[in-house]
């Protein structure tokens, strides 16, 4: 069977502003301005040029109006966290929130070996109007590319005060080291370890950070500082496997919930009980975390406050030129579950 398409059947013609005009019986400037935000047009107008644009099934083509006004509407999501299967729900909220204010996102992938540049060629190629930036390990100056561009841009999940001097949404990532510290010394627990993702993610470093420093204060160090090397439940897994064949922790913070959730499964494989055997903490508190098989205790970050005030912030820039954006901190909190 050919893929190709046959021409279209007679009367499937794609409406054009053209042809809603002369079926108004309105210039074609009327029917730009009815479906441009805010542009002078009366009531009578306006509802002539929609009817006539209803019975047609005109929709404005965007594209073009982009070329007129320097205005596309879209909007960069760049992340590295695409393998990440609980980060999906993250890309949902961002996905959700742009569409609701009437922008529109063009997802690029970072993971790859010349995704940096590839990813910067395509928002310049399709003009886009600002950048989100959704990892916290983009390539080093991927982020300082976008600003010397002239593009708005805010790192969600960075780390605030960073060196491309881009803002960032963000939580105190050393402050929640601390938490799940704090929450294993209280339980009288003192063979304590750290699974990182990626030894160069500015949230895995800044998590450990804060951890080793609450296990100083209390006189202790780390049995161990891992770096499993990516966000991913195998990393996890595997991660976990490697530690234990070294040290015997009581407890492991893991920094993030999709490494803690293959820690988890690694502990099942080696017959270890979870908490009575060693406890595990993780840190996002996204919705898998809270399933019935696993039950984790982690440290919550505010994912769809931090994605609304991001997405609030490039509007407002949209809307305003001078509109400011800085760094913006977001409370962290312990969720008790049962894996500590």
């Amino acid at each position: 069977m050919s893929n190709r398409a046959g021409p279209r059947p007679p009367g499937a013609e794609r409406a054009t502003a053209q042809r809603v005009a002369e079926a108004a019986g309105v210039s074609i400037s009327a029917v730009s301005r009815t479906f441009t935000k805010d542009a002078s047009v009366s009531p009578r107008m306006r509802a002539r040029v929609l009817a006539a644009a209803e019975a047609l099934g005109y929709r404005p083509n965007r594209l073009a109006r982009g070329l007129m006004t320097g205005r596309t509407e879209l909007v960069g999501l760049v992340s590295s966290h695409f393998a990440n299967p609980a980060f999906m729900d993250v890309f949902d909220l961002f996905t959700r929130e742009l569409q609701r204010r009437g922008l529109r996102p063009l997802i690029a992938n970072l993971s790859e070996d010349g995704g940096a540049d590839s990813a910067l060629d395509m928002m310049l190629q399709y003009s886009v109007d600002a950048v989100l930036i959704a990892t916290s390990a983009p390539p080093e100056g991927f982020a300082g590319s976008c600003a010397r561009a002239g593009l708005p841009v805010v790192h969600v999940f960075g780390r605030a005060g960073s060196q491309d001097a881009v803002p960032a949404v963000t939580v105190d990532n050393v402050a929640g080291g601390r938490l799940a510290a704090e929450a294993m010394l209280k339980r009288g627990l003192t063979r304590l370890a750290f699974l990182g993702g990626a030894a160069t993610d500015s949230s895995s470093i800044d998590r450990a950070a804060g951890f080793t420093a609450r296990l100083a204060a209390a006189g202790l160090q780390p049995l161990a500082i891992e770096f499993a090397g990516d966000y991913s439940h195998e990393h996890g897994r595997g991660g976990l496997h490697a530690l234990l064949d070294r040290h015997r922790p009581q407890a492991v913070f893991c920094g993030d919930d999709i490494l803690a959730l293959g820690a988890l499964d690694a502990c099942r494989e080696r017959g270890l009980a979870v908490p009575r055997d060693i406890g595990i903490v993780g840190f996002d508190d996204m919705p898998l975390a809270a399933w019935p098989g696993y039950r984790l205790t982690t440290i919550r970050q505010p994912m769809a406050e931090m994605v609304r005030h991001a997405i609030g912030e490039i509007a407002a820039r949209l809307a305003d030129a001078d509109h400011p954006i800085e760094d913006r901190l977001f409370d962290i909190a312990l969720v008790e579950r049962d894996s500590l």
